[in-house]
């Protein structure tokens, strides 16, 4: 698997490093003649399928030890987009596989995405997730912890019922990359002079590399080439980037009500993510410094938010973000102009639309 996880690391830089992210003229051609779905219309394409999902990911939460139950099904109650789930069933049906398979691991990877959550908000010390108490501020970061530990472990004890190596060997070098990708995120923790490279190697690490493994499960389902898989895996990284870079963005520009966490979050946790490397390409001494002051005092105190949007939107460094969202976007819906045309394409070629326009 390692090697096939430095091919899809390959792609990371391949995709994000183009300067120009344009889309050829005759791929442009061929876009016009796509069917373009909105958020709604691709959700309702899967349906019945993600309520499958649903009632799975429901029956694989439940454990003979009460609390797993417990903080389980209060996981499953707080929702959230499955959009991971979506991801599974969307690459499946392009790909000509429709079993029950499917069911499963969209399961798994909303496990294995739902686990990462949990231990998120406890190195983070959040309080707060989707509008909702966190789990470590409602159980103590003891037990969710080991809650979150048991959901990874269920994920695998799913996947492995499929008896296919090729899946198992994917989801375990997801698994090694993503906690890579916890550790690194510590160590850039308040680092002032995080570049842009740290950034999207942290973004591929926690992010995207999830959804390209769900991309290549439905590739893997649909016994489709090394090759296939290869360019699902491309789309799903740079979906991921984008989805990333939109979901740092909205820390700075969306509210708390449709976030269901406080604004500015990430800044206040010590994150600093690419609106910010922007901003201090371009802003004063005096401005790094009031950066630097947030960062130390890890909160809005000395210096307050709305002086660091006031920075954002006078340096560029939102619209600028925007514009890289909308180029990885363009490099994801590329990646699939080899695919016959379908319902599951267009809705692939949409969803980047989707996580670009999405407000939380």
């Amino acid at each position: 698997m390692g090697g096939c996880l430095r091919t899809v690391s390959g792609l990371v830089f391949a995709a994000v490093g183009e300067e120009t992210g344009r889309v050829p003229v005759a791929e442009k051609l061929h876009l016009a003649s796509i069917k373009y779905q909105t958020g709604k219309q691709i959700f309702d394409l899967l349906r019945d399928d993600l309520q499958k999902v649903e009632e799975e990911f429901c029956q694989q939460t439940v454990s003979s030890v009460p609390a797993i139950t417990e903080i389980g099904q209060y996981l499953q109650e707080g929702g959230g987009k499955r959009l991971r789930p979506a991801l599974v069933l969307l690459s499946s049906r392009l790909c000509g596989y429709s079993g029950p398979a499917v069911i499963r691991l969209g399961a798994v990877v909303e496990l294995i995405h739902t686990a990462t959550l949990v231990h998120d908000d406890i190195i983070d010390g959040a309080d707060t997730r989707r509008g909702r108490p966190s789990t470590n501020s409602r159980w103590g970061n003891h037990m969710s912890v080991l809650a979150g530990d048991w959901l990874y472990m269920q994920a695998f004890n799913v996947a492995l019922a499929e008896r296919q190596f090729k899946i198992l060997d994917l989801l375990i070098g997801l698994t090694q990359v993503m906690v890579e990708g916890e550790l690194l995120q510590l160590t850039l923790l308040r680092k002032l002079k995080t570049t842009e490279e740290e950034y999207f190697e942290l973004s591929y690490r926690k992010t995207a590399c999830l959804f390209s493994a769900c991309l290549r499960l439905g590739a893997i389902l649909g016994r489709q080439s090394e090759g296939i898989e290869m360019k699902l895996g491309s789309y799903g990284i740079n979906l991921g980037m984008a989805f990333q870079l939109v979901d740092d963005l909205l820390d700075f520009t969306s509210s708390e009500d449709k976030l269901g966490k406080p604004v500015g979050s990430d800044l206040r946790e010590g994150k600093v993510t690419l609106p910010l490397i922007y901003l201090l390409e371009r802003c004063s001494a005096e401005e790094a410094a009031k950066i630097a002051t947030v960062l130390e005092e890890r909160g809005f105190h000395s210096v307050q938010f709305a002086e660091v949007l006031d920075m954002m939107e006078r340096h560029g460094a939102i619209p600028r973000s925007r514009a890289k969202a909308r180029e990885l976007a363009e490099q994801a819906r590329s990646a699939l102009a080899a695919f016959a045309d379908s319902p599951y394409k267009d809705a692939l070629r949409s969803l980047p639309e989707f996580i670009l326009e999405r407000e939380s």
